[in-house]
């Protein structure tokens, strides 16, 4: 595939929009599939977290499993999701007041509805296990911060990792498609990064939501573990040490799930289900569908 993946919305037959996405795979250090460029260069964003997790997991073996899968999470407010962080906060002896985040839009104006929530939790039990100073842990100069930049240098095989400031307040790390796929390619060969996995894939309601390209890939490609990002991210690995990782121009997820369906089916990984995503009006009905444009 040399050009990027191109996903259309349509409406009884129209095409009403259109997103294009770039798209790597890489095992064993070496791209294997490409759409379009996968030198592009972006902030790995919500896409970091379960790298973020690494220090974590490293550092206390007494997490559950919803813990360390919330603590990956990009929740959508659910009530078991805002319970397993109140689990781990409880976990690192914090309180909500305690998360250095601020409140998010359209969500109850509480920090810990907020979607970063369980991320910012598990930095504070981090704090707790290896005996940091909680305030301040957002900063790039705070221990948490620089553990999660020794992790992503890990992970990715890189020592200049350029940084900006993330939507909930911490410090994200900007870096090509291929690194990032192969930094995703070696997480569960890393100390630690077997257990985010297993908590990723054992509890998918706790990473994303429903909605979400990351959950039904977690549903429906048996050993895969995934995490979308903001504006347009989703990275992801599959059980043979396969990284891959998705970028839209647009900054839009909506077309994620057919990307993913149309380019894992270049490296043999079939999941057909995900190739169509149906629009539906207020009502419910059907009224047009998402789908690469060669479908």
């Amino acid at each position: 595939m040399a050009g990027p993946i191109e996903v259309e919305v349509r409406r009884n037959g129209i095409v009403e929009a259109r997103h294009r996405i770039h798209a790597v795979a890489v095992r064993g250090g070496e791209i294997v599939a490409a759409a379009g460029d996968p030198q592009l260069t972006c902030f790995m964003r919500s896409s970091s977290k379960p790298l973020q997790a690494l220090p974590l997991v490293r550092s206390r073996d007494d997490l559950a499993e919803a813990e360390l899968a919330i603590a990956c999470a990009s929740h959508h407010d659910t009530p078991d999701q805002v319970e397993a962080v109140r689990q781990l906060l409880a976990r690192g002896n914090a309180i909500e007041d305690d998360l250095e985040l601020g409140l998010q839009e359209g969500r109850p104006p509480q920090k810990i509805h907020h979607n970063c929530s369980g991320k910012h939790a598990g930095m504070l039990a981090l704090c707790d296990a290896r005996g940091w100073p909680k305030e301040g842990y957002r900063l790039p100069d705070h221990p948490v911060q620089q553990a999660c930049r020794d992790a992503h240098a890990e992970a990715t095989e890189l020592d200049d990792l350029p940084t900006g400031t993330d939507g909930c307040g911490v410090v994200t790390f900007a870096m090509t498609l291929e690194r990032m796929a192969h930094a995703y390619s070696r997480l569960e060969s890393l100390p630690g990064g077997e257990r985010i996995g297993a908590a990723m894939r054992a509890r998918p309601d706790l990473v994303g939501g429903p909605d979400g390209a990351d959950y039904f890939l977690m549903r429906a490609a048996p050993g895969w573990l995934a995490k979308g990002g903001a504006e347009g991210l989703l990275c992801a690995a599959g059980p043979d040490g396969t990284g891959i990782a998705l970028k839209s121009e647009d900054g839009a997820g909506r077309g994620h799930r057919p990307a993913l369906a149309t380019f894992l089916k270049e490296i043999g990984v079939d999941v057909d289900e995900l190739a169509e995503v149906p629009v539906l009006n207020s009502r419910g009905e059907r009224v047009g569908e998402v789908v690469t444009a060669a479908s």
